[in-house]
């Protein structure tokens, strides 16, 4: 028995296949790897019937006019889920942490080191970025205060820095398009003072004044910097100005005589009327602010008259701030009518002294009992309007006047 029991274990084991070796995967039979190999063949099919479609369909669906947009749309599409997962990861924006961290020395900001997403020092800096955002104007102001006789004075007093780096970019931007032009470098004064608007630290500033004085004695633009920065009261700024109007006046006329030989000279012809055009309105604001209202008042209708197209400086705010002070609302009226327009670019003095004006004229007779009764009038519908339309351009000023 046992021999028999032993003889059929064998026949057994020889009939049967061998066990397959422990970690290694059983072989295919013959019907598996037909159907893997049809599964692959099918695929390859469908991909290459995909290919020939978009092919035979590419003029109908327009493809190639389609792909730039398509592009386009798909690398916002990424940004934006990039930066959404930064944010839930790290709590903060990630071109907010760039623009903070990379951008803002390059425009005048604070160079620091780079802090890692949620750190405590990275907390903080982005609070200050949004602070520091938060205080910046979006308007380009003509009515700006002299930085040393007015902003520097207000600095001593309070502790506080008034301008922001938005507002120290900004000027300096202004300051680049008035009073440098491409020929800076045939006059050494000139190009002294084109690398002195460029520089970010006021005493290095003032500086290259002095220096670009030494080297031409009637350098206007040199005058200038010195009115705005270095000078510390209203008196010593216009004292300056004055000197910078005699020597403005003098390049002026020396390049309307040259200005048609090349190109290049009338470059410098716009730079010299937009330096001699600068130089004036800041004189009528020295006027006005030491008490020489109507003095300024014509300094400003004169440099209208004689210099039109440039409507950039805005000098028809500075206008309108006079007039208001000396209460001429019929000339605030004119000046508005041709300022305040569709076509034109609003401001904030535009769009104020317009509602002003409008709600003066309805507002001694306008009674709230009244208007609940009968309605507003068409005068009082238009005062307003004028109110919101001014609220929307700049919700701040109503809380500057509380």
């Amino acid at each position: 028995m046992a021999d028999g029991d032993g003889l059929g274990e064998a026949a057994t084991a020889m009939a049967s296949p061998p066990a397959p070796a422990p970690g290694l995967s059983p072989p295919l039979g013959w019907r598996e790897r037909l159907r893997a190999g049809l599964a692959g063949t099918g695929a390859s099919l469908w991909f290459v019937v995909g290919l020939g479609l978009l092919y035979a369909l590419r003029v109908p669906l327009r493809l190639c006019e389609n792909l730039a947009a398509g592009t386009s749309s798909l690398i916002s599409g990424l940004i934006f889920i990039f930066e959404w997962w930064y944010f839930h990861k790290h709590g903060t924006s990630f071109i907010e942490q760039v623009s903070v961290s990379h951008l803002r020395p390059l425009m005048g900001g604070t160079e620091g080191s780079i802090a890692e997403p949620g750190s405590p020092s990275s907390s903080r800096e982005s609070e200050t970025s949004r602070q520091n955002l938060s205080e910046c104007k979006v308007w380009r102001n003509p009515l700006n205060l002299f930085r040393g006789a007015e902003y520097r004075r207000y600095t001593w007093v309070t502790g506080k820095e008034p301008l922001t780096y938005y507002d120290m970019n900004l000027s300096a931007q202004d300051h680049q398009t008035f009073f440098t032009c491409d020929t800076d470098f045939l006059r050494p004064s000139d190009t002294v003072m084109q690398k002195a608007w460029r520089e970010r630290n006021p005493p290095a500033r003032i500086k290259a004044a002095y220096q670009a004085l030494e080297l031409n004695n009637d350098c206007d633009t040199a005058y200038v910097l010195l009115a705005e920065e270095e000078a510390t009261t209203i008196v010593d700024a216009e004292r300056l100005f004055k000197q910078a109007l005699k020597a403005g006046e003098t390049i002026y006329r020396r390049s309307q005589q040259c200005q048609h030989q090349s190109p290049q000279h009338e470059a410098q012809l716009r730079r010299d009327t937009n330096v001699l055009v600068y130089i004036k309105r800041r004189l009528a604001m020295c006027a006005r602010k030491l008490g020489r209202i109507r003095e300024a008042v014509k300094i400003m209708r004169d440099l209208m008259k004689e210099f039109p197209p440039l409507t950039m400086l805005n000098i028809h705010e500075n206008l309108l701030e006079s007039l208001l002070e000396l209460q001429a609302y019929a000339d605030v009226q004119a000046v508005l009518a041709k300022y305040d327009d569709i076509s034109l670019p609003k401001s904030a003095a535009i769009c104020y002294t317009a509602a002003l004006l409008k709600t003066r004229t309805v507002s001694d007779k306008f009674s709230p009992e009244t208007a609940s009764r009968r309605g507003l009038s068409t005068a009082e519908i238009n005062a307003v309007e004028a109110i919101h339309r001014a609220v929307e351009f700049n919700p701040h000023v109503p809380k500057l006047l509380e």
